[in-house]
């Protein structure tokens, strides 16, 4: 299985670089010709400021599909996917990186491969570049028997690339390349409505929420979705530096936030959305949970995650492992938890199988960061069976 991971050294930039003439050929279920060469675009986006979407979070949260949906295991990813550029020695500044690890990444993307990695069933809808790496991206996805009939190329953006800062522990920081860069051009004309209807679960994120068009075209799956009675499982994802401000973002994340079933959030994200109250605090976290939500996950890094339901809450630990790069754990974690929801939904109501599907994703997750970058490091089911055995928690 080709994870097309190597390591770049950068010894200058070259002025005036085309990328060379290809013949047509099929790849990736995709017809390749000529990629024109697209500027570089600078760092940091300034996206437009995002308005509180009116009647998805109020109108359409009222819409409480059921427990019981489609017969299908299907989950549908929706959103970003990009190249990581990851240091090959962590602890050092990017200025001072002297090589980096190319990655292929975005946390709905993570997802959906985590999730045929562990043997289920996914599919990812959204746009890469019509260049080399949104091909090599659409490899991988189909290499990781990941269904990308919903993918779309756009011939005037490039693919996302995000440089990530490793430090000594394994935590990340972020620079971004996209202003704008193909994933956030996808529009709602382009999404592909059948395999979206067909899903049990439907995922995604914030950061197509930051800019038109994608930000309606999220907006329109997930009505979609809704519509058909699929569940709707939502990561934040918080990434500050690609919104305009602090307080957009906060109010972007929380506009759709009463339309999901399935909410996972980190302990930062908790205190972010609640303006520095302790998210350690049951009755904080209590707070964010709306009447229509069915299950709502906040992950602690090591220390494993804790679980709320209308019903009951409580904690499972997390194993302990050598952390290298903490790229990609919690959509590992996400994916662990979606596979088993989507193969047998009823775990939302009882809560020691609950836990146990909890301990296989936190499993997942821990298993994630022994490796740099995100989707080489995904492990495959017998791992995470594996590790349940031999790792201790």
């Amino acid at each position: 299985m080709a994870l097309h991971a190597a390591a770049f050294y950068f010894t200058g930039l070259a002025s005036n670089s085309r990328l060379r003439a290809q013949n047509f050929s099929e790849r990736g279920g995709f017809k390749r010709g000529f990629v024109r060469a697209v500027a570089v675009p600078p760092l940091f986006s300034t996206p437009r400021p995002l308005s509180r979407i009116s009647g998805f979070g109020g109108a359409f949260a009222g819409n409480n599909s059921s427990l019981e949906t489609s017969d299908s295991s299907l989950v549908v990813c929706f959103g970003e996917m990009l190249i990581d550029f990851v240091p090959t020695i962590s602890g050092l500044s990017l200025g001072e990186s002297p090589a980096f690890k190319k990655a292929p990444g975005g946390a709905p993307a993570n997802v959906a491969v985590g999730i045929a990695r562990l043997g289920g069933s996914s599919a990812f809808i959204g746009k890469v570049g019509e260049d080399e790496f949104g091909y090599m991206l659409a490899d991988i996805l189909k290499e990781n028997n990941v269904n990308n009939q919903g993918m779309r190329f756009d011939p005037g953006a490039r693919t996302a690339l995000a440089f990530v800062t490793l430090r000594n522990d394994g935590e990340r920081e972020f620079m971004f390349y996209r202003n704008p860069s193909a994933d956030m051009l996808l529009e709602e004309k382009e999404l592909d409505l059948d395999i979206i209807r067909k899903a049990k679960i439907f995922h995604y994120g914030s950061i197509s929420l930051i800019t038109e068009p994608c930000k309606s075209a999220h907006i329109a799956a997930a009505m979609v979705a809704k519509d058909a009675g699929v569940l709707l499982s939502y990561d934040p994802n918080l990434r500050l530096p690609l919104w305009p401000s602090a307080e957009s973002a906060r109010d972007g994340i929380l506009s759709i936030w009463d339309a999901a079933d399935i909410i996972k959030i980190s302990e930062e994200e908790i205190s972010f959305l609640t303006k520095g109250e302790d998210p350690y605090d049951d009755a904080v976290v209590r707070k964010l949970f709306h009447p229509n939500l069915k299950l709502l996950l906040v992950t602690e890094g090591p220390q494993g995650c804790r679980y709320y339901t209308k019903e009951f809450s409580g904690r499972v630990s997390g194993l302990k492992v050598n952390a290298v790069d903490t790229t990609g754990a919690g959509d590992a974690f996400v994916a662990g938890i979606l596979s088993q929801l989507a193969t047998d939904i009823s775990l939302l109501q009882d809560e020691g199988r609950l836990v146990e599907a909890l301990r296989f994703a936190n499993a997942c997750g821990a298993l994630t960061v022994m490796e740099r970058g995100a989707i080489p490091a995904l492990p495959t089911r017998d791992a995470v069976m594996n590790a349940l055995v031999n790792i201790v928690a």
